[in-house]
């Protein structure tokens, strides 16, 4: 009898796992394609954080991410930034509310080296990143956003 007993321990155990494996991880529950997490402070660079999740495609499996940088002295711009290159790929407008994607040969680690005319004008946000369906971003929403003033003290709409 015991060792009827182990082997049902440890089928339960077995099948408990298989279970956890082969349901969505909670952050990925009932999320779409793509989401945005809250916000974070970076104390040490004064800048907020957030981590776009977004899947290439409606069947994948998993979520990829990359990050959206509010820098409050900027309060205009959500910049996002692709942690597996290592660089700024582009910036949210939220006034004009368009997206401006930098060229490859201006994309950079830092902000700071990329010059102000490397941005072109605001237009449609880009398509989710390695999606081949044309599925687009969707922006950011500036009610989300932490302390969302512009230069003159005006709240962003």
């Amino acid at each position: 009898m015991t060792n009827l007993i182990r082997r049902t321990v440890c089928l339960s155990a077995v099948l408990g796992a298989f279970a956890l494996m082969s349901a969505p991880q909670e952050a990925e529950a009932g999320y779409g394609r793509q989401y945005y997490s809250s916000w974070s402070y970076y104390p040490s660079r004064t800048y907020y954080y957030t981590t776009y999740h977004y899947k290439p495609a409606v069947t994948y499996p998993t979520y990829n991410y990359h990050y959206c940088v509010y820098y409050p002295s900027q309060p205009r711009y959500v910049y996002y930034y692709n942690p597996v290159k290592r660089v700024y790929w582009g910036r949210y407008d939220m006034k004009e509310k368009g997206y401006s994607m930098l060229k490859e040969e201006d994309r950079k680690e830092k902000l700071e080296d990329i010059p102000e005319k490397a941005f072109p004008e605001p237009g449609k946000m880009p398509v989710v990143p390695e999606s081949k369906d044309g599925e687009r971003i969707t922006p950011i929403d500036p009610n989300t956003l932490p302390d969302v003033s512009d230069p003159d003290g005006e709240k962003l709409p």
